[in-house]
């Protein structure tokens, strides 16, 4: 007697599943609040001002410390990222400032401007702030004033 996987008809090539990605993603979501900042009416740069924003203070903070002035460029820097920050927090829709959950961009935009900062206000020479083990990592690297 023969078995139904045997008596069963050969798949066909067109049958087969595809190994070629599709060409709509489906089943995913976009991030909270990623929707345009500005009506669909509007030019892009319009549309996506928060990140505009933010890239443009980033770039002033670029060409600061592309004139000798090393400090001061990389606190523009990291105030560019605590304002990515409060722009998640307070707008609802951020549009391309919005990767992941509001929770996650908040913490990590929020962590890495106050690391930035801090870091920047601990560094040689001449710093604002003395963090101890900056000078420990230093002395064991051999670099260390003093």
């Amino acid at each position: 007697m023969p078995t139904p996987a045997t008596t069963a008809a050969p798949k066909s090539h067109a049958a087969a599943k595809s190994r070629r990605h599709p060409a709509k993603t489906t089943g995913t979501f976009p991030p909270q609040g990623s929707a345009a900042a500005a009506g669909r009416g509007q030019p892009v740069p319009v549309r996506q001002w928060p990140i505009v924003v933010v890239f443009t203070l980033v770039g002033v903070g670029l060409a600061v410390t592309a004139l000798d002035a090393f400090r001061p460029g990389v606190i523009t820097i990291g105030a560019a990222m605590l304002l990515a920050c409060v722009l998640r927090i307070v707008l609802p829709e951020v549009g391309m400032l919005a990767v992941r959950s509001r929770f996650t961009d908040v913490l990590v935009m929020g962590l890495l401007g106050v690391a930035i900062i801090v870091l920047a206000l601990a560094s040689e020479p001449n710093p604002v702030i003395t963090i101890p083990f900056v000078t420990d990592i230093a002395r064991f690297f051999g670099r260390a004033q003093g």
